[in-house]
C-alpha cells in the first residue's frame, strides 16, 4: 500500500465536491436567511392559547409549521454540510451552534402547541374538520400528536423540557469534534518497514491488506489512541444516555427504548425479537469465524483480521467512475426513470467523493428538498462502490419522497430509513454474481456478501444490544465508567463471535468509536433494514412490473402511513420474525458454498 497524505479542502476538485451553492450561493445568504428565520419563534408564540379557539387558528399554524420545516432543513444542510467538509473550520461549527441555539429557540416557543392540540376534544376536532376542509390534509399529522397524549406535559414543563435540548446536543457535538477534528493516529508499520498515515478513512482500507503486520499495526495504534481518551469518551457517552433517561422520564415513557421507537411508531417487540432472531442464529457466526480462520491460514484468528480477504489475489481496485456506472447498471431493475435520477445525481453536484484534511469520515446522505446530498470517503475499492450503491438508496429514497409527497408527510420514519441503501447494495451483489464467470472472483464477491451479513446483520445487532444494555445499566442507576463499558463490550464480542477468535484486549475500546450510539436506538434499524432489503430485492429481481412499482411505491410513501404499513405494502411485513430468519438463512447457504469450495 502506498502512503497517502491527505489533500487540503481546496486542493480537491471542483467536480468531486457536493454543490451546497444550491441551498445558498453564498455564507452571506446563509447568515441572510438565519437572521431573518430568527422572526419564527415569536410569531409561533403568538399563536398560544388559539389553537383550541377555531379551525382557523389550527389551519395557519399548521401551515407555519410546514413553511418553517422547509426554512429549517435549508439552515440545517447548509451548516452541517459546509462543518462536514472541514470540521476544524470554526466559523461552519459556528454556523451549526447557531442554527441548534434557533431551533431551540423554536422548539421552546412552540412549546405550548403539542398540549393545546391534544386539549380539543375529540367532538370538537371533528367540528374543526367540517368547518373548515383544508385542515383534513393534517389529520394524519395531528393523530400522530393526539395519539401521544399520556406522553405530553403541561405548556410550560413542556417549554422547560425544550429549552434542555441544546444541552441534549452537547454530548454528540463533543463526540463529533472530539473524534473527527482532534484526535490523531500514529502512523501504521507494514512488514518491510514502511510509514503509512493513519486516519478514519485509511483505517478500513489497512485492515483489508493481505499485509498482516499492517493491519496488526494499524489496530494497535488506532486502539491505543482510543484508549488514552477512554475517560472523555465515557464520560461524553455517559453525558448521552443521562440526556436519554432524563427525556424519557420526563415524557413518562417506561423506558429510553419505548420512548425512541415510539417516535418512529414501531413497537419495541421488533428490536427484541432482532436480537433473539441473531442469537439463535450464533451458530452460524461460529461457522464463519472458523472459515475465515481456515482460509487465511492461521493458527489463531485475532480481530484485526476481520476485515482481511478470505479470498485474495483478486483485482480490487475500481476507480470512482467505473464504481459508479457498475452501480447505474445494477439498478436498472427499477426502470428507466429511477437509473436517469440517480445518473442526474451523479453529475449536478449531490456527491461529496474524496477524503481530504479534517473531512466528517465515514459515509451519508442527506436529503435536502433542493435535492440529496452525499457524502463519500471514496478510496477505490469493492467496499467503496458498494457505498455508492448504499448512500445513492438512500438518496434516491430521499428523492421520492420529497418530490412526491407534500411536506407534511415526506420526511420517512428512520425505520425504513436503512432499506433502500441495502436493498441497492443487494441489486449490485446480485448484477456482480450474474456478471462473473470467474470461479475465484465469484468466490471473492460471495466473501463480500458474507461480509455484509457480518458487519450489517450480526455487527449492527451486536451495537443494538450494546446500546440496550448501557441504557438499561443507566436505569439501574449503575455507574457508567470506562471499566464497565469496555467490560460489557468485550463480553458481546465474545459472545457473537465466539471461541473461534482471539480476544484482543484493544477491542473492548471500539464503542469509543461508533458514532451511532449518539444516535439514539439507531443502529438496530440497520439490521432490520438488511432483512428487509434481501427480502424486497428478491422479489423485484424474480418479479415483474407490479413487484417494481411496489418497492417504487414505498419510496414514495414518505411517512404518509407507518413504516410497518409501507413495508407491507412493497411485500414484507417486518412484524414476522421470518423476514429475519429467512435472511439469516441465506447467510447459512453462502457458507454452504464457500466451504464446499475449499
Amino acid at each position: 500500500m502506498e502512503e497517502k497524505k491527505l489533500r487540503k479542502r481546496s486542493e480537491v476538485p471542483d467536480e468531486f465536491k457536493w454543490h451546497l451553492e444550491d441551498i445558498y450561493p453564498t455564507d452571506a445568504a446563509f447568515e441572510s436567511a438565519l437572521a431573518d428565520a430568527g422572526k419564527y419563534p415569536e410569531i409561533l408564540a403568538g399563536y398560544m392559547g388559539k389553537l383550541c379557539s377555531s379551525p382557523e387558528s389550527l389551519l395557519e399554524y399548521m401551515k407555519l409549521d410546514d413553511e418553517l420545516t422547509e426554512i429549517a432543513e435549508d439552515l440545517i444542510n447548509y451548516a452541517n454540510r459546509k462543518s462536514d467538509e472541514d470540521t476544524a473550520v470554526s466559523l461552519y461549527s459556528g454556523y451549526c451552534d447557531r442554527v441548534n441555539a434557533l431551533l431551540v429557540a423554536v422548539g421552546s416557543a412552540a412549546a405550548f402547541a403539542v398540549p393545546e392540540i391534544i386539549s380539543i376534544s375529540d367532538d370538537d376536532m371533528e367540528r374543526f374538520y367540517k368547518e373548515q376542509p383544508a385542515l383534513e390534509h393534517y389529520r394524519l399529522a395531528i393523530d400522530r400528536i393526539r395519539c401521544k397524549r399520556p406522553h405530553i406535559l403541561s405548556p410550560e414543563e413542556e417549554r422547560i423540557a425544550a429549552m434542555a435540548g441544546e444541552m441534549s446536543a452537547s454530548p454528540s457535538t463533543i463526540f463529533s469534534m472530539l473524534d473527527n477534528a482532534d484526535i490523531k493516529f500514529p502512523d501504521a508499520i507494514d512488514k518491510d518497514g514502511n510509514r503509512h498515515q493513519l486516519t478514519h478513512g485509511s483505517y478500513i482500507p489497512m485492515m483489508q491488506s493481505e499485509d498482516r503486520e499492517l493491519r496488526k499495526s494499524a489496530f494497535t495504534n488506532l486502539y491505543a489512541t482510543y484508549t488514552g481518551f477512554e475517560n472523555t469518551y465515557t464520560a461524553t457517552l455517559a453525558a448521552h444516555l443521562k440526556s436519554l433517561a432524563f427525556n424519557a422520564s420526563v415524557h413518562k415513557y417506561e423506558n429510553t427504548l419505548e420512548a425512541a421507537l415510539d417516535s418512529t411508531e414501531v413497537p419495541t417487540s421488533v428490536y427484541y425479537k432482532l436480537i433473539d432472531a441473531v442469537h439463535a442464529n450464533l451458530d452460524k457466526m461460529y461457522r464463519y469465524v472458523e472459515l475465515r480462520k481456515k482460509l487465511l491460514g492461521v493458527d489463531e484468528l485475532h480481530y484485526y483480521d476481520l476485515y482481511a480477504p478470505m479470498v485474495s489475489d483478486v483485482k480490487d481496485f475500481i476507480p470512482y467512475e467505473e464504481a459508479k456506472n457498475t452501480v447505474l447498471e445494477a439498478v436498472k431493475p427499477l426502470g428507466e426513470e429511477y437509473v436517469g435520477i440517480m445518473r442526474g445525481g451523479f453529475e449536478n453536484g449531490w456527491v461529496d467523493v474524496y477524503e481530504n484534511e479534517n473531512k466528517c469520515s465515514g459515509a451519508y446522505s442527506a436529503g435536502a428538498y433542493v435535492h440529496p446530498f452525499v457524502l463519500l470517503n471514496h478510496t477505490d475499492d469493492l467496499q467503496s462502490e458498494f457505498t455508492i450503491a448504499h448512500e445513492m438508496g438512500h438518496a434516491l429514497h430521499s428523492y421520492y419522497s420529497n418530490k412526491t409527497q407534500p411536506i407534511t408527510y415526506r420526511d420517512y420514519k428512520i425505520f425504513v430509513a436503512e432499506v433502500a441503501s441495502t436493498f441497492n447494495e443487494n441489486l449490485l451483489m446480485q448484477h456482480l454474481l450474474k456478471t462473473t464467470t470467474d470461479k475465484r472472483k465469484r468466490a471473492y464477491l460471495i466473501n463480500y456478501f458474507l461480509e455484509q451479513f457480518r458487519t450489517t446483520l450480526y455487527r449492527q445487532t451486536m451495537f443494538a444490544e450494546f446500546e440496550l444494555k448501557i441504557n438499561e445499566m443507566q436505569a439501574r442507576g449503575e455507574a457508567v465508567t470506562s471499566d464497565a463499558l469496555c467490560s460489557l463490550y468485550g463480553e458481546l464480542n465474545d459472545l457473537y463471535f465466539g471461541k473461534g477468535i482471539v480476544h484482543d484486549p484493544e477491542i473492548d475500546h471500539e464503542w469509543e468509536r461508533i458514532p451511532h450510539f449518539y444516535y439514539d436506538y439507531y443502529v438496530y434499524q440497520y439490521a432490520t433494514g438488511f432483512s428487509a432489503a434481501v427480502a424486497l430485492s428478491e422479489r423485484v429481481l424474480h418479479g415483474g412490473e407490479k413487484e417494481r412499482e411496489d418497492y417504487l411505491g414505498f419510496l414514495k410513501g414518505g411517512c404518509s402511513k407507518t413504516p410497518i404499513e409501507l413495508l407491507k405494502g412493497a411485500g414484507v411485513d417486518m412484524t414476522d420474525e421470518k423476514v429475519v430468519n429467512d435472511a439469516l438463512a441465506l447467510f447459512g447457504r453462502l457458507l454452504d458454498e464457500m466451504e464446499q469450495s475449499v
